[in-house]
């Protein structure tokens, strides 16, 4: 397995998550060595949820999984970007098919992504 630098910023990574077709930008999120080793595994990405506490496995309440189809990692060894297949479209767990649904226009936040799903109809809290 590829040896990675968790130790420089306090055990976390951060992951860029891309669209393996489109190119769009998805998210961003953390892993630990834990998830790491969960998504070289099972091929789905697995993060660590830093409000939770907890590694999650993204899509495992509202079904949005991401299939891994490419990995590459940085020069220095601290950051990752994974290309995958985005499962049933959405990525933001606001509804939104990537967490960059907004785009600073005059100093304000203006709405330009799609949403796909309501976030009160698929999440629990």
């Amino acid at each position: 397995m590829v040896e990675l630098n968790f130790e420089k910023q306090g055990g976390l990574i951060p992951v860029v998550i891309q669209d393996f077709k489109t190119k769009e930008v998805l998210m961003m999120a953390y892993t630990d060595i834990t998830a790491w080793k969960l998504t070289l595994k099972t091929g789905l990405v697995h993060f660590w949820s830093r409000s939770r506490k907890k590694i999650w496995k993204k899509g495992e309440e509202s079904g949005y999984i991401q299939e891994v189809k490419e990995i590459r990692i940085d020069c220095d060894e601290d950051s990752i970007l994974i290309k995958v297949r985005q499962v049933k479209g959405a990525a933001c767990h606001k509804g939104y098919r990537s967490c960059f649904y907004r785009v600073l226009q005059n100093n304000k936040l203006k709405k330009d992504g799609e949403k796909i799903f309501e976030p009160k109809e698929i999440y629990k809290d």
